[in-house]
């Protein structure tokens, strides 16, 4: 069955709703105008999905703060208008998510940022440490954030990990059958001799895992002194976050991938006011 956002929306809100909101069935009905505000400087991820949510109870939106934009403490993303009940029916689905993709690009362009400040051209990618049913909206959010998705399942592209090798045991015989397939090829590998065994035999991305950014120089070094470094792209990860990344952006390897931005997501503080 193909991907379908609204549809992954709607089961958002039918999970929150159940058999029904019985606390807003209390209220009268009446029309009402809301705003969601945010108590924090964020950038911005996620309005069009709020969006829709709040239009499943047919309540009309006005987004304020586009996505990719900067929002101040205090000010306005989005206002709403429609019926009270609806509108506090849809609340907390449309916060939950606003808040935690908010937070996934405000904490990707954060990173991006200090890997500018070294005039480095690599870009920071998310993985695949997604909470599970959210892959697609974390994912968007680091494209907001300015950050590069990665795959986004397992048949996007071959990406052959440690525990593939510790049954395999060959990273020969693996790659070889990886090469009879179709797409890129990605290997983890955990030694600068593996890192030119792989870039020798075809594969396209090589994973530097847990690599120091001293251990990253040295195997571009020597890949660059084979001519194979022009032949692979480098992917720098384990354990880099805010604190390291400038150093493992000044190897000026490709790719810099940061789990944490969407396994250990710190959400923006977001209200509903109604006015």
């Amino acid at each position: 069955m193909k991907y379908s956002p609204k549809r992954e929306l709607k089961r958002f809100l039918d999970e929150d709703v159940a058999k029904g909101d019985i606390t807003s069935k209390l209220l009268k009905k009446q029309k009402i105008v809301a705003r969601i505000i945010t108590r924090e400087e964020t950038v911005v991820a996620g309005t069009k999905y709020a969006k829709e949510i709040f239009a499943l109870k047919k309540c009309k939106t006005k987004i304020l703060k586009q996505d990719g934009k900067t929002a101040k403490p205090n000010q306005t993303i989005l206002e709403l208008s429609g019926n009270a009940g609806d509108i506090l029916t849809c609340e907390r689905t449309a916060l939950n998510l606003l808040s935690r993709m908010c937070g996934i690009a405000t904490q990707t362009n954060s990173l991006k940022k200090l890997v500018k400040s070294t005039g480095s051209k690599s870009k920071v990618f998310a993985t695949r440490k997604t909470a599970p049913g959210l892959r697609f909206f974390d994912k968007e959010a680091v494209k907001i954030g300015g950050g590069e998705k990665h795959r986004m399942n397992l048949n996007e592209m071959i990406m052959i990990k440690d525990n593939h090798l510790a049954v395999q045991k060959s990273i020969e015989e693996i790659l070889r059958k990886a090469k009879k397939t179709r797409g890129k090829i990605e290997i983890e590998v955990e030694t600068s001799s593996d890192a030119i065994l792989c870039a020798k035999m075809g594969a396209d991305i090589i994973m530097l895992d847990n690599f120091s950014p001293t251990q990253i120089k040295k195997t571009m070094k020597k890949l660059t002194e084979l001519k194979l470094r022009n032949k692979v792209i480098l992917e720098a990860s384990g354990r880099i976050n805010s604190k390291n990344i400038t150093k493992y952006a000044e190897t000026n390897i490709d790719m810099i991938s940061v789990g944490s931005i969407t396994n250990s997501v710190d959400g923006i503080d977001l209200s509903l006011e109604i006015s």
